[in-house]
């Protein structure tokens, strides 16, 4: 466990690339496989990256043990877990709770959103159309096209794109299933998490709450860490209200970093075993500073566009990226792997394709990163 006393100067302890990443490895259910249900994974991360939808499955078998896709499919089913726009405006899996108050969290964020649309909403009064936009999905689920047809009637001169993304931004829509369930395919259809829940949203939570939940799962971090996890801004009088309650350390950069006094903060020199990530993992998100999980040499490699690659860890690290094919499991490490890290490597992929694919044959093939 790293020393978390102040140095003999009131310096704050250092905690170097490794250090941090352990620990941050530990807090995500990456460092060893944890035995929690889908549901309580589900809330201890804050939601789960969903731009795609098997992604959250794929993040789930990475960090649980006995974890079966079916287990967040019946969440997701039974409306006890929703695909919704949160943090930093994308999609994220989130238990119903969750659902309810971090989206209120985030809805100033979501509302500044519109400023870059307020050409194309010139002359659109917002509150009737979120009005009669939750009359419309409230009524009947709507596709994205649906609403925007449906609002053009009210609003002809105004740009279809600008009002379907209004609705979005001023209500919490959701995707209703079958969209989101495993192996299952439908389209993105929306209402109102209300009324998909049958129960109404809650008051946002105070951010020092969702800070103490934030530092649980993704910490030792810095104020600007949180504000790149949430997609908000003006978070440190939340912080240094909670000074009192907190550890401080230092990274590498001088840049200081909060934690929980009693969470976990391995030793650095503990094995951390190699996982297989889907693209958009929270893990590589949620932090301003990426270096406790992405060496620099391969910074920007797990992304090309506004497309993100499956990633792979070897020793904690982003270390290649990996791929489904017809047949096979292709791994593309950036650089060579030693024999025991090829063997760990496979063995991992092999645990992954029998928690994911059960019954289906795979081949697994060592490549080359494609350019």
């Amino acid at each position: 466990m790293t020393n978390s006393k102040r140095s003999v100067t009131g310096t704050p302890p250092l905690l170097g690339a490794r250090a941090l990443n352990r620990a941050t490895l530990d807090r995500q259910l990456l460092l060893r496989p944890a035995r929690l249900s889908a549901a309580a994974a589900v809330e201890h991360l804050l939601g789960l990256q969903a731009q795609n939808v098997t992604p959250p499955y794929y993040a789930l078998a990475a960090r649980l043990d006995g974890f079966a896709p079916e287990d967040l499919s019946r969440l997701m089913a039974g409306r006890e877990a929703v695909r919704i726009v949160t943090m930093r405006s994308t999609l994220h899996t989130h238990t119903a709770d969750d659902c309810l108050t971090l989206r209120p969290l985030v809805q100033p964020a979501r509302d500044r959103e519109l400023v870059t649309f307020r050409k194309g909403l010139a002359g659109v009064d917002l509150e009737r159309l979120a009005a009669l936009a939750r009359d419309l999905v409230e009524t009947e689920p709507r596709t994205m096209g649906q609403l925007r047809e449906a609002l053009l009637e009210e609003w002809p001169h105004a740009d279809p794109q600008a009002l379907a993304v209004a609705a979005r931004c001023r209500l919490p829509l959701v995707q209703v299933t079958p969209r989101g369930l495993w192996g299952r395919s439908g389209q993105v259809r929306l209402t109102t998490a209300e009324h998909w829940l049958g129960r109404p949203a809650q008051p946002a939570p105070a951010p020092d709450a969702v800070v103490l939940r934030y530092l649980a799962a993704f910490g030792p971090a810095s104020v600007k860490d949180m504000q790149a996890w949430a997609g908000m801004t003006r978070l440190r009088d939340a912080f240094e209200r909670l000074r009192p309650r907190l550890v401080t350390f230092r990274d590498d950069s001088g840049v200081e970093l909060f934690d929980l006094p009693e969470a976990p903060r391995p030793d650095p020199d503990t094995p951390a075993p190699p996982r297989f990530l889907p693209e958009f993992d929270n893990l590589l998100l949620s932090h301003a500073d990426r270096g406790r999980v992405v060496p620099s040499e391969y910074r920007g490699r797990s992304w090309k566009g506004n497309m993100a690659y499956r990633t792979l860890l070897v020793d904690g690290f982003l270390a290649g990226l990996w791929r489904l094919e017809e047949d096979a499991l292709v791994i593309e490490p950036f650089d060579r792997l030693t024999r025991t890290q090829r063997d760990e490597v496979t063995a991992e992929g092999e645990r992954m394709l029998h928690v994911m694919h059960p019954g289906s044959a795979y081949d697994i093939r060592f490549g080359v990163v494609r350019t």
